[in-house]
């Protein structure tokens, strides 16, 4: 079992920064691939930044030179980076710790974008 808290969402204006942050608690932490999911009102959730267990990562075209995805596992901990951030990235952002069996999901923190 593994239980995930995300923090560090909140209003940002156009062009601005903010990191998110999922930590997770259970042993176990380095096998999981993490991800990061997105959700805005009347949307389906869609993946927007991954990274393996072994520190690869993927990116949603639309995210692609903004964002970054980090890892520490010593921490049980991680991370997207949100850079130049746009009205479209207004959202509830999502983690997701996942194997070939199991998916574990936070609650959510809110990204508004707005000037």
């Amino acid at each position: 079992q593994v239980q995930l808290v995300e923090s560090g969402g909140g209003l940002v204006q156009p062009g601005g920064s903010l990191r998110l942050s999922c930590a997770a608690s259970g042993s176990m932490f380095s096998i999981y691939h993490m991800a990061w999911y997105r959700q805005s009102p009347g949307k389906q959730r869609d993946v927007v930044a991954a990274i393996t267990s072994s520190g690869s990562t993927n990116y949603a075209d639309s995210v692609k030179g903004r964002f970054t995805i980090s890892r520490d596992n010593a921490k049980n901990t991680v991370y997207l980076q949100m850079n130049s951030l746009k009205p479209e990235d207004t959202a509830v952002y999502y983690c997701k710790a996942f194997n070939f069996a199991y998916n574990y999901w936070g609650q959510g923190t809110q990204v508004t974008v707005s000037s």
